[in-house]
């Protein structure tokens, strides 16, 4: 890594500091502003004013805004994400179904990374042809239809009405979904959808471009077999483009991860997100939407450096 990108990935992780910064002001006011109010959450709507008042002294609500933000950011930066409208611990509400969620967006990932690189390569290779006009009207009308539609009607037919696999996500309380896998194939069916054919589109188009270069058209002139071209001459420039968009697409599920969740009542921080809007604990609606947000931040910008650090490579 030359010196200009070391001077580039280093302004990218102050400009990555300093988002996270002003993400984390946007979410504490932002979540602070909607209805509901953690003390009464916490006592039940049958609690008398003088009790709100109590335990909104003691959970510090009836500081000023700023203080508590002050406060609330200098716990996050040692790493205490607060205290729920329950008493609990925020971090050790989320712990276990952060890594539920985990493991859905990798079981995701998984599948994502090989299916789209051989689909965009295929048909990317076949470009102007009739597989290759029906697949990329495919993957258009695909990229129109959101996650949770997907969800929902796989829900529907799969589960409802054929019952091949369990329309809900629900596994026994403790246990992790990979004790029952069959409650992960329709929600990471659901979120492969879109992924799946937004990669496709990107490394097609870059295969397109690829096989037209002038290395690889010199290499098929000097009678190179082609699995040899696409091999050394293709992929190395479409894997760039394709961990890119791979990055990208990682941070979008996040935010599909959340409805598909709903929708099959999985166990992870979709359900819990839901569940605490519907309460008004706000704490673990703020811990949760920064962490959501610093991911999405963050992989996104790890795609910006790599595409960065490739067309400072390909100009040298």
């Amino acid at each position: 890594m030359n010196r200009e990108t070391v001077r580039y990935v280093a302004g990218r992780l102050v400009t990555a500091v300093l988002l996270l910064a002003v993400l984390s002001l946007v979410v504490y006011v932002g979540v602070d502003l909607l209805p509901g109010d953690p003390a009464t959450a916490r006592l039940g709507p049958n609690a008398t004013p003088d009790q709100i008042a109590v335990a909104r002294e003691r959970l510090g609500l009836d500081e000023p805004l700023t203080r508590r933000y002050l406060e609330w950011a200098d716990g996050l930066l040692h790493g205490d994400l607060g205290t729920s409208a329950n008493g609990a611990p925020v971090a050790g509400i989320l712990a276990g179904r952060l890594a539920d969620t985990a493991i859905l967006a990798a079981l995701t990932i998984a599948l994502l990374v090989p299916c789209s690189l051989a689909l965009g390569v295929t048909l990317g290779r076949r470009a102007g042809g009739r597989a290759d006009g029906a697949g990329s009207a495919l993957l258009l009308l695909t990229t129109a239809v959101p996650e949770f539609v997907v969800a929902a009607a796989l829900s529907l037919v799969l589960g409802a009405q054929l019952g091949w696999l369990p329309a809900t996500s629900l596994v026994p309380a403790g246990n992790s979904p990979l004790a029952h896998p069959e409650v992960l194939v329709l929600p990471v069916l659901s979120l492969l959808w879109t992924g799946l054919a937004y990669a496709t589109r990107v490394i097609r188009a870059q295969t397109v471009t690829a096989a037209r270069a002038p290395h690889v058209e010199a290499m098929r002139l000097n009678g190179i077999p082609e699995r040899t071209v696409l091999r050394h001459g293709v992929l190395p420039a479409v894997l760039p483009a394709a961990v890119q968009i791979w990055l990208i697409t990682a941070a979008g599920l996040l935010g599909g991860t959340v409805l598909v969740e709903a929708v099959f009542s999985y166990p992870g921080i979709g359900t819990v997100l839901v569940s605490s809007v519907g309460t008004g604990d706000l704490p673990v609606v703020q811990a949760l939407a920064m962490i959501m947000g610093a991911l999405t931040l963050l992989a996104t910008i790890a795609a910006d450096v790599i595409g960065a650090a490739v067309g400072r490579t390909r100009s040298a």
